[in-house]
């Protein structure tokens, strides 16, 4: 137990630096190409940050283990959005831009709506039990590949119609392409020692693999955006905090569970319940519906984020 918990600590430092530099790393690569923030948030950034939930879904889903990689998925969404945008929002009210609002938020919802519905064959198709297939995955990755090319278009238009110029990066581009690739590999290695060290301690007090799921591991691979977006915040460079979160929770989605389970077959088994289909749901709706409001996620949503989220892991861990 000593081992893990001191492991724990160290993936827990890892992961705080590797985030530091990887945000100045991308910001300045970003201002190096002028290209938007916001598309850096949502690709190197988006990417970079969920790689571990990628490695973890594969990997559980090669043993066996559906209940992991549904409960990694699920739970990262709803965390990203209630835990790390309420944190977040706690920092700094955090602005959101117009082409965000009318583009990559409708994706978010879009792609979350999707995923709940193909969760929910008992409801919709009337079949006993709930299943993930093969074809289910197929459908998500090919809902997921128009946001690829929303992306491609991004890319070539170059900047976003809101973007405006940056002063000359301080950051020299060699520099600033080390410090990005450097903070990636810190994040991974160091979210990989925080989520066994962290499995391995609850393994200890006998949790099930649901639980393990939507806590351990949901909160070990969200630790990424967790640490990105709110030291992303701190600097001030919301759109890479805003673009984070919405770009892992479409990658969450699109390549996470989609592309895994196209691959090596679906999870026939579910031991998950409406209410964490539903939480997931409500996150992405409310994120849609704030940011509408007023173009912004203020203090008073960033609070109702962390009360929603302390509400259901309540009922998770106690219900």
């Amino acid at each position: 137990m000593l081992i893990n918990t001191l492991i724990l600590i160290g993936g827990f430092i890892i992961l705080i630096k590797g985030a530091d530099i990887f945000v100045d790393g991308s910001s300045d690569v970003a201002r190096n190409f002028h290209l938007s923030k916001m598309l850096i948030g949502l690709t190197i950034v988006a990417f970079g940050t969920s790689a571990p939930e990628f490695a973890v879904s594969v990997k559980s889903l090669l043993s066996g283990s559906g209940d992991l990689v549904l409960g990694n998925v699920i739970g990262s969404n709803i965390l990203n959005i209630l835990l790390i945008l309420g944190c977040a929002a706690l920092v700094h009210s955090l602005s959101v831009k117009n082409a965000t609002v009318k583009r990559e938020l409708p994706i978010t919802l879009l792609m979350t709506l999707m995923f709940s519905v193909l969760l929910s064959d008992q409801l919709f198709d009337g079949k006993a039990l709930n299943q993930f297939t093969r074809s289910d995955g197929i459908v998500i990755f090919l809902t997921f590949s128009v946001f690829i090319y929303y992306i491609i278009s991004m890319i070539r238009n170059k900047k976003d119609e809101d973007e405006e110029e940056d002063d000359t990066p301080p950051m020299s581009l060699p520099k600033a392409i080390l410090f990005t690739v450097l903070g990636i590999a810190a994040i991974v290695f160091g979210s990989n020692f925080v989520v066994d060290a962290a499995s391995n301690l609850a393994a200890l007090f006998g949790v099930s693999e649901r639980m393990i799921g939507l806590t351990i591991v949901a909160l070990g691979t969200s630790l990424p955006e967790l640490v990105t977006s709110v030291i992303a915040t701190r600097k001030g460079e919301y759109d890479i905090a805003i673009g984070n979160v919405v770009g892992s929770n479409i990658f969450n989605i699109g390549i996470v569970i989609g592309i895994p389970v196209a691959l090596f077959g679906g999870i026939a088994h579910m031991s998950f319940g409406w209410i964490d289909v539903l939480v997931m749901l409500l996150s992405a709706f409310l994120m849609f519906i704030f940011s509408i409001n007023d173009r912004k996620i203020t203090r008073k949503e960033g609070i109702l984020f962390l009360l929603l989220f302390v509400a259901y892991y309540s009922y998770v861990i106690f219900g």
